[in-house]
């Protein structure tokens, strides 16, 4: 799992954007082979193009590129590399947005307020997960509450619990009849039983 969009609200959008770039711009793309690489390639030529289709339709719908990762392969011309791109001015209905890319591209929406911010995550058609980065309890409380997803992280990165919670995604996110972890996947592979008795 990754986040693929940022909703930052208010005043931390800057010194936010500021350092993640910075940290976006340092990662080294490389073979898995090679012990100084942080981020490898994306498994195949076709999710290569797929990828950067997206980033050419953010550019194309407005959005302001901070840092693109074709730019950032270095002599990695052989291979299906990608560096991180992050999208700033980025609007909900965009593509980059409204779909999941599945690749490193990061596109940030700014907000004015919590509930704002929880509508654009309400809005999207997909609810596997999503997290908040907060010092303030009852903003947690709240949005934990009221967004529409099955994994909800209070400052953590990715909301993927254990074996033993529900990997519990919503909407499009979820496929079948049963989620994948949990007590859905013990009652899956469990014969039940019930006995009622009373006795005189």
């Amino acid at each position: 799992l990754a986040g693929s969009v940022l909703v930052a609200v208010g005043e931390v959008a800057e010194p936010l954007l500021s350092l993640l770039v910075e940290k976006a711009r340092q990662l080294r793309v490389g073979p898995g082979t090679e012990p100084e690489t942080q981020m490898g390639p994306l498994v195949t030529a076709e999710h290569r193009r797929r990828v950067v289709g997206y980033i050419e339709k953010g550019l194309a719908e407005g959005a302001r590129s901070l840092c693109d990762g074709r730019e950032l392969v270095g002599e990695r011309q052989e291979g299906y590399y990608l560096g991180p791109t992050v999208f700033d001015q980025v609007r909900p209905e965009m593509a980059i947005a409204r779909e999941e890319i599945f690749g490193p591209v990061l596109s940030v929406i700014r907000v004015g307020s919590l509930e704002e911010a929880i509508a654009v995550v309400n809005g999207s058609r997909y609810g596997n997960t999503t997290s908040i980065f907060t010092a303030n309890g009852k903003a947690a409380r709240e949005f934990a509450a009221r967004v529409e997803v099955g994994m909800v992280g209070v400052n953590v990165g990715v909301a993927a619990p254990m074996a033993f919670f529900p990997f519990s995604g919503w909407k499009n996110s979820f496929f079948g009849d049963l989620h994948a972890h949990g007590q859905d996947a013990v009652n899956f592979y469990t014969e039940q039983k019930v006995i009622t008795s009373r006795w005189f």
